[in-house]
């Protein structure tokens, strides 16, 4: 196991995606989009680093879970914790979403590293593309921008392109 930075967690949240879900808020992101809401998890040294073994522990033993959703920061700045802890909130069948500043083509390029590429494939949704504060109008579920698209990661995966998931099929 290894140690991830993060800026906190929310052990109960209907916010950051559909049912009952573990928030954890990784530290570091180099897109500092203006606006974000998140603004004290930029600083890559900030926050509290944490080992793995401890957070995924933590993720199982939190009762009446849904999901698990990865937020920030840009949890992909930290791809080897996101595999990690992603793997073992899988064998417990929990869904997964990952909130990044890259998009889908992005990553699938290499833009955040072959090790963030790689973690895509233990994810259900990814929630792409930066935060942009002129296009954020109140209308886009599970989203703080409307250019943000909610991805099918596993069709887009086996399809080769991206695959977005109709907020009609997204429950609140």
């Amino acid at each position: 196991m290894s140690t991830v930075r993060i800026s906190g967690v929310k052990k109960h949240s209907s916010v950051n995606g559909p049912g009952v879900r573990y928030v954890l808020f990784f530290q570091g992101c180099p897109h500092n989009c203006p606006g974000c809401q998140n603004p004290e998890t930029h600083d890559p040294m900030g926050g509290t680093e944490r080992d793995t073994a401890d957070v995924i522990r933590e993720i199982l033993q939190t009762k009446y879970l849904d999901g698990l959703t990865f937020s920030g920061g840009d949890p992909l700045m930290q791809p080897e914790a996101v595999k990690e802890i992603a793997a073992a909130a899988k064998e417990t069948g929990l869904n997964i979403w990952l909130y990044t500043g890259w998009t889908f083509e992005q990553l699938m390029d290499g833009a955040a590293g072959e090790t963030a590429k790689e973690a895509l494939p233990l994810l259900d949704v990814l929630v792409d593309g930066p935060f942009v504060e002129k296009l954020k109008t109140g209308n886009a579920i599970w989203r703080g921008s409307d250019n943000q698209r909610l991805i099918d990661v596993q069709r887009s995966l086996a399809e080769g392109s991206v695959i977005e998931l109709p907020e009609s099929k997204v429950k609140k």
